[in-house]
């Protein structure tokens, strides 16, 4: 063999093995797809196609529309609006991209960066589809943004529901309000339904109320392409709104009440039916718009909201002394312990003496009995009863109207229920034992008792309804517990019936002696409070035969009397309810036989 066919030999073997290395290197190309393929779809297969379905399915929520909330005569007091928000879609608008258009979403909105940051930050979540940026765009904001959607992937303007509350504050420790779920209470409430930034009723019916009003949230499935344009609509399910609720209020007594709380800083007013309980008007001062909390509320208006005057606090179920209006009580105790009856009589003073110390009255009216005790707001009268009785019976007499237990009201979890200091507190919290001094000022309501005005108003009724005790509330329809006799003697009902109506038209409330109104009793009342101002109460009913509205008012440290603060506020009440009187209304208010009145 020759070199030159040596060489060519060589040659022709380097190309016979070339197949074959293209070969081995098919196989192992072959090989390396089949185990990533097999390592993509056996070991995480099922992990990949949900990679895959978040990549291809957008899931857009449907807010649920909350229930409206309605006074008795079905006028709305909180319903909802429809606003525009942008959201943020974060698995289409990572970190990178976002700090590229955040400075250019915040100039189209005008809008400080850092707070678009923020609202980034507060809403991610492992689970969450979208995030809400901007709550309750402009108009033109919307118009902008629109204009800019092409360049701005990854981020959607969508329709949502916000509360509405009709009158702003009217009404608003008893209507309540909404805010977004806090992330701590996020973790408990997802599995009830709820999404990150949901709202959830926070006070008053909106709270209590909340799975009644709240519904049930609906939704999208789209497919997508990478474009992220809809394809189309994998699954649609409507969200449900919410169920409506009547209220026991009247807007226009409301209103009145409202109105008649604009002449002092603080106080409660409440007005209900005596026969039924239902609450007609609950108004509290200092109050406060709900609206507000239906946008993102400012550091600013949060602490304006929880200054010392406490805005947010309903006054009409929390406790103060109940001053002279506890004479009530104290009457009650007198003839229901049998120590007295209804033709009893004390001797009055301008000043009372007892175990050498001296308590002061007002006047002294002669040897007088319950009514025009009662008419005239005899301290001196009352100081006597509170010994003859003692302590255990006036105390007895305090709970029988309610006295120091919650009402029944569906606003359980913000009520007071009071304070009845007997010996029994005194021993346990003083650790001090009763004496003469105690049982005489508390005769007179100036001792450590605190009633709210809601607990004042059930008082009322249950002089007015002949001695049943009513179970108070604020929502129509729903079962309430049947007024509950309470034993009381005809002739303790009798008394202050009599006292009640003395007060209007001979005593300490002749304001509401007024010929354009029906027959009014009633019972004023005047509260130390040292070294603050002297608290105003005043408390009454009508027509006073036949009695269809209780109205309470309540002026806190307004430095005035009882009849001259607390009972015009009731009076313009009166006004507004009786408002459609026949021309009868000044006989029945001087005595004649009464009119049924609307």
């Amino acid at each position: 063999m020759t070199p030159s066919m040596g060489r060519r030999g060589q040659r022709f073997s380097g190309m016979d093995q070339q197949p074959a290395l293209l070969l081995i290197f098919i196989i192992a190309l072959l090989t390396a797809m089949a185990g990533r393929l097999a390592w993509l779809q056996l070991a995480h297969g099922s992990e990949n196609r949900v990679l895959a379905d978040e990549n291809r399915v957008r899931l857009v929520p449907r807010s649920p529309m909350r229930g409206r909330l309605l006074d008795r005569r079905g006028r709305l007091m909180a319903g909802n609006r429809l606003t525009y928000n942008l959201y943020l879609l974060p698995k289409e608008l990572n970190d990178a991209r976002w700090q590229q258009l955040q400075p250019r979403l915040a100039n189209l909105l005008q809008i400080p960066a850092d707070r678009l940051n923020h609202q980034r930050q507060s809403g991610l979540n492992p689970d969450g589809y979208r995030i809400e940026l901007i709550a309750d765009l402009k108009p033109d904001q919307v118009l902008r943004l629109k204009e800019q959607q092409a360049n701005l992937q990854g981020l959607q303007v969508d329709q949502d529901y916000r509360r509405s509350y009709t009158y702003g504050a009217l009404g608003a420790h008893v209507l309540g309000y909404t805010s977004p779920i806090t992330d701590a209470e996020y973790q408990y409430l997802e599995e009830k339904g709820y999404r990150i930034q949901d709202r959830i009723g926070r006070i008053g019916i909106e709270a209590v109320y909340e799975n009644h009003l709240r519904g049930e949230w609906g939704g999208q499935q789209l497919e997508v392409n990478a474009a992220g344009e809809v394809q189309r609509v994998l699954g649609d399910k409507q969200a449900k709104a919410g169920k409506d609720l009547t209220l026991t209020l009247d807007l226009d007594l409301q209103r009145a009440a409202d109105e008649a709380l604009g002449t002092v800083a603080k106080g409660a007013i409440v007005a209900l039916d005596p026969r039924t309980g239902a609450v007609r008007a609950m108004a509290s001062k200092p109050n406060y718009d709900p609206n507000i909390f239906s946008r993102n509320i400012n550091t600013a208006e949060w602490k304006f909201l929880n200054r010392t005057e406490a805005p947010l606090l309903n006054r009409a179920l929390q406790g103060f002394p109940p001053a002279s209006t506890f004479k009530i009580v104290t009457t009650a105790a007198g003839i229901e312990s049998g120590l007295m009856n209804a033709k009893s009589t004390l001797p009055t003073f301008n000043s009372f003496c007892y175990a050498g110390m001296c308590y002061g009255d007002h006047g002294s009216f002669g040897a007088i009995g319950f009514p025009l005790a009662l008419a005239v707001s005899s301290n001196s009268f009352y100081y006597q009863v509170g010994l003859k009785v003692g302590e255990a019976e006036l105390f007895k007499a305090a709970r029988r109207f309610g006295y120091g237990s919650y009402t029944g009201i569906e606003l359980k979890t913000e009520e007071s229920p009071g304070l009845l200091g007997d010996a029994a507190w005194k021993k346990q919290v003083l650790k001090e034992a009763w004496t003469p001094v105690d049982t005489i000022t508390s005769a007179i309501g100036q001792g450590a008792l605190q009633v709210t005005p809601l607990q004042m108003a059930r008082l009322y009724a249950a002089v007015a309804n002949g001695g049943n005790l009513v179970t108070p509330h604020l929502v129509e329809g729903k079962h309430v517990p049947k007024p509950q006799g309470m034993g009381l003697k005809a002739d303790t009902i009798k008394m202050l019936h009599q006292g009640l109506r003395r007060a209007v038209t001979e005593g300490t409330a002749k304001v509401l002696a007024d010929p354009n109104l029906p027959a009014v009793a009633g019972k004023t009342g005047t509260g130390e409070d040292p070294p603050r101002p002297d608290h105003a109460w005043f408390g009454g009913y009508a027509p006073a035969e036949k009695p269809q509205l209780v109205i309470v008012a309540f002026a806190e440290n307004s430095g005035g009397y009882g009849g001259t603060v607390s009972a015009p506020m009731v009076k313009k009440l009166m006004e507004v309810f009786f408002k459609k009187m026949p021309a009868q209304a000044a006989l029945t208010n001087s005595g004649a036989k009464p009119t049924t009145w609307p």
